[in-house]
Parts: C-alpha cells; structure tokens; sequence
C-alpha cells in the first residue's frame, strides 16, 4: 500500500475491452515503432523547474503530447476551449458568484492559476490534457521512477509529493496553494484512484481548500474514451493491470479517440464540500449541461454478466498516484 491516503477502486483490469475489433498486429507494430521514436523525442526535454533549470516550453510539450498520442493511432477531440479559466473570474459558475480571496503574490503574476480538477482513467489522461493546454501536474514521488510515464512526468514539470503519511497532507495543500497562488494552472485527479469509465467515483476535497485558499477557479475536466463513436473501456488501466499490458491494448485499438470536454469554470467558495460536489456533478455529467459520451454504467459484465470483483492494486499501480 501507498499509505492511509489510498483509495480502492472497483475497477479490475478486466473491465478494459475492445469496443470494436482490434487493428491487424503489423498495425499494433508500426505504432509501437512510432510510439518508441515519439518517446525518446519527448524524453529529450531538460531543464524543468525540478531540476534547477528553465521550465519547460509549453508549446513544445504540447506539440510533444500530441505526437505521442498520434503515434499511438489516437485521435484528441476538445470541447468548450482550454483548461485555464480567464483571468477576471470564472465564467459560467453555477449556483452563484462567491468572492475569490487574492493568496499572497497573486496580484503580481497577474492572478492566481486554476485548479483544473478531472476524472481518471488511464495514463493517457495526462497525455490528453498536455495535449490540450499544458499545467503543472501534482503526482506522487514514486511516479518519477516509472518508465516512460515517469520520464514524461519530469519533462512536463511535475510536481512530486509524498504520499505515504497523511501528516504531509498540510504541507501538500500548502504547496498547492502557493502554486495556485503565484499564477500557476495545476491539474489533480480528485478521485485518486482509476475507474474504467467517467461516471464512477467519488471526488476527495483536499486539493478545493486549496483553491479556496489561493482565490483559485477550479476548471472541472470530462476525460471520456470512445471508438468509433462507441463508449469504450479499452484504455482504463485499473487494479492489478500493468503498463505493458494497457499498452498493448492501446496499441490494437481501433478507432479510438479521447475526448477533453472543459466545463464552466466554478469560482473558489464557499467550502471545500460544496466544491467538490459541484465539481464532480460537471465532471459526471449529472448537471443540467450533460457531458457527451459518459456511459452511466458500472464495469462491463464478465463471466456470464456478472460484474468484475475489486481487487487491491500493488504500490507501483497507477491508482492512487493523484492526491
């Protein structure tokens, strides 16, 4: 286990399948070949906040998010414009307008950043929101030493936190905070776990506070999957699965596309609960503006339709990487 700080999701590497059948296997190798030179271009990239150097050149690794997912035969689909709420407040808020409190520094970098908060599928989730609109992702330490996600992870400038004790909790809300508060755009998967489709799971409130805390917008994210217009489960990467079997998935699938559908930006306030709840009703579709292509349904039935049982996943497993 990861600590006190993880959760479990119901979701097993058997709810991933094909929508529709895979590609021919000279097709899964030419992408595999495309994929690996697409990496070593992306790995490339020095010089990230973490290290010392300058941060990285957000046009290059979204140029670099998007050849990846190319070279893996998938195609990116984008609603409602960037991740970033504008400066001046956040359009489009539900429910009333709350004041935002200004953090400490704030005015100088000409407004604190947005909190972009979204649903967790699978590790092309951080390849589709770079691909979108490049912000600094909040991940646990461990995922720094992961092949090819970690290395993708450091070049983007991600920010590492440790994970094992909820006494580092404070200190975490803490640095967000400050991030958030000097005019950087973060972005958390609040359900800290991985479910194999958008409508499961429950949102944790630690990252809202702050957001409260540094005045921040928070931008609800709907990260769905489909092939060939079909809801599909063939890129969740949940419970025991491992990276080169997701991968391998992926790298049949046909048709497949991911689709970044931003929601209306909901101002900071009045407390982390109410935040978060409303976050997740954009995210799960269960607002009046429904979310394109979010299948209200539990995991694929296996076994004769009975529904896969939850299994714990191991320490090195992407659930649980996100606070």
């Amino acid at each position: 286990m990861n600590g006190a700080w993880d959760i479990w999701s119901a979701c097993t590497p058997r709810c991933a399948r094909h929508a529709v059948p895979p590609v021919p296997a000279a097709e899964a190798a030419r992408r595999g070949a495309a994929f690996a030179r697409a990496v070593r271009r992306a790995l490339a990239v020095r010089g990230t906040p973490a290290d010392g150097g300058r941060p990285p050149d957000p046009a290059l690794l979204r140029a670099h998010a998007r050849a990846l997912l190319t070279a893996l035969g998938i195609r990116l689909e984008t609603a409602d414009g960037g991740l970033r709420v504008p400066a001046g407040g956040a359009p489009g808020a539900v429910r009333g307008d709350v004041p935002r409190r200004a953090a400490p520094g704030a005015e100088r970098h000409g407004g604190p950043g947005t909190l972009v908060v979204a649903n967790h599928i699978s590790w092309l989730d951080i390849l589709a929101l770079l691909a979108v609109e490049p912000v600094t992702l909040l991940a646990k330490r461990e995922v720094g030493g992961w092949p090819v996600v970690g290395g993708l992870a450091r070049s983007a400038g991600t920010h590492f936190i440790d994970r094992t004790s909820p006494r580092q909790l404070p200190y975490t809300v803490g640095e967000l905070t400050e991030l958030l508060g000097a005019g950087h755009s973060v972005a958390v998967f609040p359900q800290a776990t991985t479910w194999c489709t958008a409508a499961q799971g429950t949102f944790r409130r630690a990252t809202f506070q702050a957001a409260i805390d540094a005045g921040a917008p928070v931008r609800p994210v709907t990260l769905t999957y489909t092939q060939h217009t079909r809801p599909s489960t063939v890129a969740a990467f949940c419970g025991t699965d491992t990276f080169v079997a997701s991968l391998r998935r992926v790298l049949t699938a046909r048709g497949l596309t991911v689709r970044v559908a931003a929601h209306p930006g909901l101002p900071a306030g009045p407390d982390r609960r109410t935040l978060a709840a409303l976050a997740r009703t954009a995210v799960m579709g269960e607002a009046p503006r429904p979310v394109w292509d979010v299948p209200a349904v539990p995991c694929p039935p296996v076994d004769g339709g009975r529904a896969p049982e939850p299994a714990p996943a191991p320490a090195s497993q992407i659930p649980g990487t996100y606070l």
